[in-house]
């Protein structure tokens, strides 16, 4: 079982996003959320953006977990 951890849109171009995560930057190509913007945090799966959450909701997973 994988755990997908919240990442935040730093950088949009065309399909093409790139995802902050507190340890690393990513590259996906894809999502099925049309309405993203930077600054959103958004949940991968497959590089694939799944679903954008409140960004309430991410820091408090980051407070749990502390991160």
């Amino acid at each position: 079982m994988c755990l997908s951890i919240p990442g935040k849109v730093i950088e949009i171009s065309k399909n093409r996003y790139i995802i902050k995560y507190p340890n690393e930057k990513r590259v996906v190509n894809l999502s099925i959320i049309d309405d993203l913007e930077i600054g959103d945090y958004v949940i991968v799966s497959n590089k694939i953006i799944i679903t954008k959450i409140p960004e309430k909701d991410a820091k408090k997973f980051f407070e749990l977990v502390g991160g």
